[in-house]
């Protein structure tokens, strides 16, 4: 029993710690009370375990808000910033991120072309900027169960949209996964078992004992 050797992961057509980057857009309070197409605590929880693979990875985050500098919304809530320590966030007045000329420069910094995406709205904060970033060269990952819509037929036909333009759909427990891979890379391996963990429901319970198991009673 032996994994091959592992691939090249800058050029990996998968997920990989070296070739993708975390993108989140608009979490704040009042776009999280307005989202219909699913319970909003969960859909907080989903964002806050992404937020976390992120950074148990390493991957580059780009964080931005709109009119917090204005005074008509707030900050990104605090319990997904939390999540994120010494992420800067870029504010903006534009409603579509891609024209705002200081968050398209700071994803086009982070080196990276494949670009998993959360956003609230779905219809609106993801769509528009997934679609200008695909346009552009890059590929996106939209993580369907980080993201709301105001009702869930804007919500999926949102998704609709960005999928039929080449995004990819995938969910935070995906995403989770295919950054580590390998049980044999055992520098993630445990953080990873932690936010299953936290965040997994059953699926994390599963995870946390088949982990137990194979490393043995210690």
């Amino acid at each position: 029993m032996a994994s091959q050797i592992r691939r090249d992961p800058a050029t990996d057509a998968l997920l990989t710690p070296e070739n993708a980057a975390l993108v989140l857009i608009d979490y704040q309070a009042p776009q999280f009370n307005t989202v219909r197409s699913m319970d909003s605590g969960l859909l907080l929880a989903n964002v806050v375990a992404l937020a976390k693979t992120a950074k148990l990875f390493g991957l580059p985050i780009v964080l931005s808000t709109v009119g917090v500098a204005s005074g008509a919304n707030p900050d990104t809530v605090p319990t997904l910033l939390e999540a994120l320590p010494g992420v800067p966030s870029i504010d903006r007045t534009s409603i579509n991120a891609w024209e705002d000329a200081q968050f398209v420069a700071a994803v086009r910094a982070t080196g990276r072309k494949k670009l998993i995406m959360g956003a609230l709205w779905t219809e609106v904060c993801l769509a528009f900027p997934a679609l200008d970033a695909l346009k552009e060269g890059f590929e996106v990952f939209a993580v369907a169960d980080a993201v709301g819509g105001t009702s869930i037929a804007a919500h999926e036909t949102a998704l609709q949209r960005v999928y039929q333009a080449g995004a990819q759909p995938v969910s935070w427990i995906g995403v989770l996964c295919e950054l580590q891979r390998d049980w044999a890379r055992t520098s993630t391996a445990d953080g990873m078992v932690q936010i299953s963990s936290e965040h997994g429901g059953s699926w994390g319970t599963e995870i946390a004992l088949k982990r137990f198991l194979t490393r043995g009673a210690a």
